[in-house]
């Protein structure tokens, strides 16, 4: 079986033989790999992947072009996502708050579900964001795996902040964290821009 032939190429023979322990040091790097954290394709410092994308009013948006020159939220979220759904309301007081900045939040919506209804999910947030429909495309540019994939571009469209995986479940306690981290970015990336020559 297929399963066997696998199971055997991973293990040394009895007697050690050159064959046997160089499969046994390819298993040994590929068990400290699957223990490693996960190493993003689109990291802080690295230009964002560039897309043109339909909105949830059928307009079409390039990016970077729509960030004119602000930072902005990306958030990659589904509506059957229970993290999503704890932590896309708190983008209001995040807009709210950085409104006279002009930064933006891109919803972009991924991994959604047949009967889902990402636009009506949007609308039912009573707050203004750009939506994004059928963003599999872009997660997958931006290497996102689990959603909410979560960062903050800066204004020239580098991405400054990407948040990191986390143990804590759904509710109030991570969706503060995740505020904070993205207030954090915003107020570095807003500080960059007024002083070009405090970049790290």
């Amino acid at each position: 079986m297929i399963g066997r032939k696998l199971n055997q190429c991973v293990h040394p023979v009895a007697s050690p033989t050159v064959g046997g322990v160089l499969v046994a040091l390819i298993a040994a790097i590929l068990g400290m790999a699957a223990l490693a954290p996960p190493a993003w394709g689109v990291e802080a410092g690295d230009t964002a992947p560039t897309w043109v994308a339909n909105d949830t009013e059928d307009r079409q948006l390039a990016f970077p072009e729509l960030l004119e020159g602000k930072p902005a939220v990306m958030v990659f979220w589904a509506t059957w996502c229970p993290y999503c759904k704890a932590f896309m309301p708190s983008l209001e007081s995040i807009l709210d708050d950085y409104a006279d900045h002009g930064v933006k939040v891109l919803a972009i919506n991924t991994r959604e579900e047949p009967d889902g209804d990402p636009t009506g999910y949007l609308e039912d947030l009573g707050f203004s964001l750009t939506g994004i429909l059928d963003g599999d495309a872009i997660a997958a540019d931006y290497d996102v795996h689990f959603i909410p994939g979560l960062m903050v571009v800066d204004g020239t469209g580098t991405v400054s902040w990407r948040r990191e995986s986390t143990d804590l479940p759904p509710g109030r306690v991570l969706s503060e964290l995740w505020s904070a981290e993205v207030r954090a970015a915003l107020d570095a990336a807003l500080a960059v821009a007024a002083n070009p020559a405090s970049a790290p």
